[in-house]
């Protein structure tokens, strides 16, 4: 399970990067966005994949049962959530920027200047 996991990691890593190096604004949000999620996966990978019972200690000590290591879960759930705000900033900028200057295209907008 875990190699089937790096090979999905790779594979949001490698369309992340080739979208950062788009022209195009769209493009590079959604290209952060797969980033985003290549390293949450990574983080869930990391934590080690198995299946337990949840991390509260029963009564007699629990001995002999695995547990689920919450900490990775809780670091994803941040992840989340700044993610989803870093995501909706950066498309609200683009939206603000093509309002203004009537293009997505990075290589257009590279000569404007405030006048």
């Amino acid at each position: 399970m875990e190699l089937l996991m790096s090979v999905v990691i790779g594979i949001l890593f490698a369309l992340g990067i080739y979208l950062l190096l788009s022209r195009n604004m769209i493009r590079v949000v959604l290209g952060s966005a797969l980033i985003g999620h290549g390293t949450n996966l990574m983080l869930l990978t990391s934590g080690r994949l198995k299946r337990g019972i949840s991390p509260f200690i029963p009564a007699d000590g629990g001995a002999g049962l695995s547990f689920t290591d919450p900490i990775p879960q809780a670091l994803i759930l941040t992840a989340i959530v700044i993610s989803f705000a870093v995501s909706a900033f950066l498309v609200a900028m683009v939206y603000r920027s093509y309002q203004e200057l009537g293009s997505v295209d990075l290589s257009e907008l590279r000569g404007v200047e405030d006048e």
